[in-house]
């Protein structure tokens, strides 16, 4: 591919982005300072594995925001999609319309190894990863291909 990949470690800034979520307010990292973010980043709104990774998010949304973090999803399709996904499966937290994959490439999020890399690329679907985000905008951990069932344990395991 064109574009060369982003591998974002911890202890680097987190990439500034601003963007439209599915009820169209607009978001960006800077809503979140002095707050921990977990910024997700999953390939299609309603299938079976993001289904399961958001609903996870979701049961265990009032722990997380105990330990001081907000969730935030990212994917490739637009507002209108978010949108649905959210009401269908009663979504407590926002999700970032990315329909540009400007935030996915800024995280490194497009692409990745491998045939089913490129072949997600081909598709414009970003890959599934996660970056927990420090209070100073610093990337703390980094979930590099999350467990969709119980990403909400592995992501308060790390808070």
């Amino acid at each position: 591919m064109g574009h060369s990949r982003v591998r974002l470690q911890i202890g680097d800034p987190a990439p500034a982005f601003v963007g439209l979520t599915g009820d169209g307010k607009t978001i960006g990292l800077r809503d979140f300072a002095g707050k921990k973010l977990v910024l997700y980043f999953y390939p299609k709104d309603d299938t079976p594995g993001c289904t399961r990774q958001a609903c996870s998010l979701r049961d265990y949304n009032a722990q997380i925001k105990e330990r001081g973090a907000e969730i935030l999803g990212v994917s490739t399709q637009d507002a209108a999609s978010h949108e649905r996904f959210s009401r269908k499966h009663r979504l407590n937290f926002p999700l970032l319309a990315d329909a540009d994959k400007a935030v996915s490439q800024a995280y490194g999020a497009m692409g990745g190894g491998g045939l089913l890399g490129v072949a997600m690329d081909l598709l414009g679907l970003a890959r599934r990863i996660t970056f927990i985000i420090d209070e100073q905008g610093r990337i703390a951990q980094i979930i590099d291909s999350p467990d969709c069932s119980n990403h909400a344990r592995e992501v308060l395991g790390l808070l």
